[in-house]
């Protein structure tokens, strides 16, 4: 089993920057999962920056949910996977029943299927795993439903790699600060 890294921060606080420095010391094969989908023009742009600044030879795969699915179908050969990032695949998971405005019940479940078939994935995978996500639980709190009910949602999911992964980093004006983790006793 491969070690798992999960990169934490804010907006532009350089989680995606640090992952990639992180996977090009690895010095081995690595694989980036994008989950953004380009719903806009401002999106594709992004993701057209985003492709570029990745190394050429690094294996890419857009997914946008169902990760565990997908990579269970076509396998990845690589020493290390780059997940960037959770932010989007919680929202893409979201919105899943086509919905604007999905059932909060309903929405937690989809997500909690998709981060625990993931995290089994991760545990039987040989690969290191870094995986970036922002934490939006510093803010305001949202002034709409659907907007809690997303900050939640994320919050959850964060809360869920952070206990699993082997290091946590929390990104703060491009420095990474390691988080020593709290473990329950069993």
């Amino acid at each position: 089993m491969g070690k798992l890294t999960f990169i934490l921060g804010g907006a532009r606080s350089g989680k995606s920057a640090y992952a990639q420095r992180l996977a090009e010391k690895h010095g081995g094969r690595v694989a980036f999962l994008a989950t953004a989908t380009a719903d806009d023009a401002e999106m594709q742009t992004r993701i057209d920056y985003h492709r570029a600044e990745r190394p050429a030879h690094w294996q890419t795969r857009e997914i946008p949910f169902s990760l565990a699915a997908a990579l269970s179908i076509a396998p990845l050969e690589t020493d290390v996977v780059l997940l960037d990032c959770v932010t989007l695949l919680v929202s893409n998971v979201l919105f899943l029943d086509g919905s604007d405005e999905p059932d909060e019940s309903a929405a937690m479940l989809r997500v909690d299927v998709e981060i625990n078939a993931l995290l089994t994935l991760i545990e039987q995978d040989s690969a290191d795993w870094l995986i970036v996500s922002n934490e939006v639980g510093l803010g305001l709190v949202p002034v709409t439903p659907l907007g809690r009910i997303y900050r939640d949602l994320l919050g959850r999911a964060n809360r869920v790699f952070a206990a699993r992964a082997d290091k946590v980093f929390w990104l703060v004006a491009g420095i990474p600060v390691p988080i020593e983790q709290y473990r329950e006793a069993a």
